[in-house]
């Protein structure tokens, strides 16, 4: 707030005044704004330590799920378009999603997702139509799927075939590779994970100018999340019908020729149909399209995960680092992230079987239902205490990893090997173990909370569901998080003429809280949004039964 540099005393005697110099403290020495999700619950729950957890935990997700996916399959597209090396292709990816990241900011970066966002509709439309017409319409693309079966095969196996059960969504609930139970309720807890708590969801609803827009925003994104099953996995399903040889290859000396890994090519699909469907002026459209969507990816996570760092981990020890400080450290460590996610590049590469999808979705399994625990338990139970969330995270974040380190350690075997993993690792699917750690972790945080003292009434006014219209005057007030309010204040008292400053302490002086905007909505606008919500969820339900 001050300092006691000898810049800030000089040695003319209008510099001295017999008045104590108090610094001006900002509200935001006192409070400040939640930008991060970890930052609610270190409220929610008071200390430091889940906070930290949390955002080092989210870190390690975007690195491991998110940027070195991303780097991956950008630089996959280039190659297979451009016949590019793969890591010259990520090194020129990462260079000019850089660039307008470092220097625009979350503005910047929110402003190129939507113009982008209505380029990669338009693209995906055009290659869309274009596949279904090669393949004869949807009604066809059934019949030629299954009979999409590589020339060169493994003998005496069958991963070779399309599966049977490829066209309907509700699959076997042991052998299927997405077993029904686990994708309605599996899935349910990752995404309840990313789409509630993961810092580059949060980061844009919190940037909403009042509840309204950030609705609003959430259903406009939840239509805009219906059409990849058009957009995307319809036509990768094309792709792999018209390209067996090179999309369904199973032999490893042939897979390695088309994409350069032994496990599989189902990740060229999509580059794949669009080198070969799209006219050359279409080509670099598709092209852009991708790169478009890749580089969007890369900018949210970046201005996250720095936001994350800088708010939840530097500030802990720089508690009055300027801006230029935060700005720089945000930088250095984005830098950090993206050379361990390009090294990570080689081990993602031959994981699950090729599948990106399943990589993505099984380390999220092992990593993330601890958290969707705590998220909802504590916003809707007020019982729920500090020990509890922290004992169930840690004890969520041993059986996972023991999970991931297997899965590591016994990859799936390739077409025509014999599986050595553990029974109970292929018995248990990975989007079964996701319901069984999370309800693992509930279950924790709720005998250890009961079996502790309550939580206090500051940590769940206006923290919890039940408690958010508390105040009668429909405003919150933020609540303190610092120690700073109570420490005392540092006076320079400088006598005039004396040549000498003395320091001397006192009571701190009572700042006003801030408080934030009410969370009352315009009816009309609370309406809309919640109509349009139920139509969302009439429109799944149809979809679910249709393909079930």
């Amino acid at each position: 707030a001050y300092t006691n540099a000898p810049t800030a005393y000089t040695a003319s005697p209008t510099a001295y005044t017999a008045s104590p110099v108090v610094p001006q403290l900002t509200p935001t020495a006192y409070t400040h704004w939640i930008v991060t999700m970890p930052e609610y619950l270190g409220r929610r729950f008071g200390g430091e330590r889940i906070r930290t957890y949390l955002s080092v935990l989210s870190l390690m997700l975007s690195v491991f799920t998110k940027i070195s996916t991303d780097l991956y399959s950008g630089a996959l597209f280039v190659q297979v378009c451009l016949g590019w090396n793969l890591y010259l292709s990520t090194v020129l990816m990462l260079v000019v999603t850089a660039l307008y990241t470092i220097a625009g900011g979350l503005a910047a970066v929110i402003y190129t997702d939507t113009l982008q966002t209505f380029v990669m509709i338009i693209g995906a439309i055009i290659l869309t139509i274009t596949a279904f017409n090669k393949i004869g319409g949807y009604s066809n693309l059934e019949r030629v799927y299954q009979a999409a079966i590589p020339s060169k095969i493994i003998p005496n196996s069958s991963c070779h075939l399309p599966r049977e059960d490829a066209m309907h969504l509700f699959r076997h609930p042991v052998t299927g590779d997405l077993p029904w139970p686990g994708m309605t309720l599996g899935l349910t807890i990752l995404a309840t994970w990313y789409w509630c708590t993961d810092q580059v969801i949060v980061q844009r609803s919190l940037s909403a100018k009042n509840l309204s827009h950030a609705k609003g925003a959430s259903i406009l994104a939840s239509y805009l999340k219906m059409l990849p099953f058009i957009f995307i996995i319809l036509p990768g399903m094309i792709s792999r019908a018209l390209y067996p040889d090179s999309v369904g290859c199973v032999d490893p000396e042939e897979c390695v020729r088309v994409c350069g890994a032994e496990v599989g090519c189902s990740n060229i699909a999509f580059p794949k149909l669009v080198i070969e469907l799209m006219p050359s002026g279409l080509r670099g459209l598709m092209i852009a399209v991708m790169m478009a969507a890749l580089m969007s990816s890369l900018t949210s996570i970046f201005n996250s995960s720095s936001t994350l760092f800088t708010m939840d981990i530097w500030k802990k020890y720089r508690a009055y680092a300027s801006e230029r400080e935060l700005l720089l450290v945000g930088r250095i460590v984005t830098v950090i992230l993206v050379v361990i996610s390009v090294v990570w590049i080689p081990i993602l590469q031959s994981a699950n079987s090729g599948q990106l999808y399943v990589y993505i979705q099984s380390v999220t399994s092992y990593l993330a239902p601890p958290v969707t625990a705590v998220f909802s338990l504590a916003i809707f139970w007020t019982r729920t205490n500090e020990q509890g969330a922290f004992w169930g995270l840690m004890v969520g974040l041993v059986v996972g990893v023991c999970r991931m380190v297997l899965e590591f350690a016994f990859p799936p075997p390739r077409c025509g090997i014999q599986d050595d993993a553990p029974s109970v690792l292929r018995s248990v699917h990975y989007l079964h173990f996701a319901i069984i750690l999370c309800f693992l972790s509930a279950a924790v945080v709720m005998v250890i909370s009961l079996l502790t003292p309550p939580p206090t009434e500051e940590q769940v006014r206006n923290l919890t569901w039940w408690t958010l219209t508390q105040e009668e005057e429909g405003e919150i007030p933020l609540q303190k998080v610092s120690s700073i309010s109570s420490a005392p204040v540092r006076r320079a008292v400088c006598g005039r003429g004396a040549g000498l400053c003395s320091s001397a302490e006192g009571p701190a002086e009572e700042v006003p809280l801030p408080r934030i905007p009410s969370v009352r909505e315009s009816v009309f606008w609370s309406r809309f949004c919640c109509v349009n919500a139920i139509l969302l969820i009439c429109v799944n339900i149809f979809l679910y039964a249709y393909f079930a």
